[in-house]
């Protein structure tokens, strides 16, 4: 069975006026601190690092098989999250943006002057939050083809996870402006058909060697072959607000990578669906979420989210059987077609709580109640 892990990036926010704080330094240096370190034992790590803002923290889970695992490890992290940062004076919520107005504080290092060098405003913007799904595969032949193979189906995953409504104090208007934001990067988005590995790793070279990205690290592609591990790396999807989303989310994208794999293998061709369409579909998901129209990965028309998300379920629903996956997935998508995801509940908080601090808290509530 392929493995699954899963990146988190989460917001630090003040506990009283949920505005974002730039300490991660402080929420790392918590975490090296708690590090055991007895006489004879080695030292056990933790899974944080930091992220582009010194506002943000971010976590990788290990990668596990078993999704009751992973929900696990996602719960476990969210929870260590919260501890070191209230060490440091913070609260951790999993925000796609700041509901808050915020100027974002760049962390140091090299490689994040040299972001803020080269992409100036909108490096100097850019405090998102997203969650990445990686899917082990076992070649870079085989995760080319998957990454050709499943494009259509990525936006939807981006209306699934949607949880960033608001930006520099007001409603967007998008369910995730996260996605827009992010999309300013010169290369971030969908992508065209690669047809092999060979074909893939050229663009990557002949992207790098126009001097405009630092490493490989910058292919900000919808989604990509890790440059670190053996897995396809999916990163269209907000951070969630409960620790169960992203556990959906895996599963689904564990299904996509399956299926892809199978019909490569089996000689089926990939959709020919020319990446301006994939940008449209791309955008529908980021301003609708769960509440408005998407566009139909089969037909590439204008549907209902519910239709879009059966539509999904339905191209996976053997590889999620054959994984053990079929009733979580299930659940979870009724779950989130009902009470929605996390712009809807950001919205519907706004109109109980009244002001968008009391948003940014009671989401890190929220996060850190899905740890209790």
């Amino acid at each position: 069975m392929r493995s699954v892990g899963v990146e988190e990036e989460l917001l630090l926010v003040d506990a009283r006026s949920g505005e974002p704080l730039a300490l991660s330094g402080a929420v790392l240096a918590a975490a090296d601190r708690s590090v055991a370190r007895q006489p004879g034992d080695e030292p056990q790590g933790h899974a944080f690092e930091k992220e582009l803002q010194e506002e943000q923290l971010e976590f990788a889970t290990k990668p596990v098989t078993d999704l009751g695992e992973l929900l696990k490890e996602i719960t476990r992290w969210r929870g260590e999250a919260a501890r070191h940062a209230a060490s440091a004076g913070a609260l951790v919520a999993a925000l796609g943006t700041s509901p808050l107005p915020v100027r974002p504080s760049l962390s140091t290092g090299k490689r994040y002057e040299w972001v803020g060098e080269q992409f100036g405003l909108t490096a100097q913007e850019q405090l998102t939050c997203g969650c990445h799904v990686h899917v082990s595969v076992e070649s870079d032949e085989e995760g080319v083809a998957v990454l050709d193979r499943i494009r259509p189906w990525l936006p939807v995953l981006t209306a699934m996870s949607a949880n960033s409504p608001f930006w520099q104090g007001e409603d967007s208007g998008y369910a995730s402006y996260r996605s827009r934001v992010w999309n300013r990067l010169p290369s971030a988005g969908p992508t065209d058909l690669f047809g092999s590995a060979d074909r893939y790793h050229e663009q990557v070279r002949a992207m790098l060697d126009t001097g405009v990205l630092r490493d490989k690290g910058m292919m900000y592609f919808d989604a990509r072959l890790s440059a670190a591990y053996p897995t396809v790396e999916v990163r269209v999807a907000d951070v969630c607000l409960e620790a169960s989303t992203p556990v959906l989310l895996a599963a689904l994208v564990r299904g996509l990578v399956e299926t892809a794999a199978r019909a490569w293998r089996e000689g089926q061709p990939p959709a020919r669906i020319g990446t301006s369409l994939l940008r449209l579909a791309s955008w529908r998901a980021g301003r609708s979420g769960l509440d408005g129209p998407l566009i139909d990965p089969r037909t590439m028309r204008a549907t209902s989210p519910a239709v879009a998300v059966e539509a999904l379920h339905a191209h996976v629903r053997k590889a999620l059987a054959d994984h053990g996956d079929a009733e979580r997935v299930r659940e979870g998508i009724a779950r989130l077609l009902e009470h929605g995801n996390g712009a809807r509940v950001q919205r519907g908080l706004l109109r109980t709580e009244g002001t968008l601090g009391a948003v940014a808290t009671r989401c890190a509530e929220i996060t850190a109640g899905a740890c209790a």
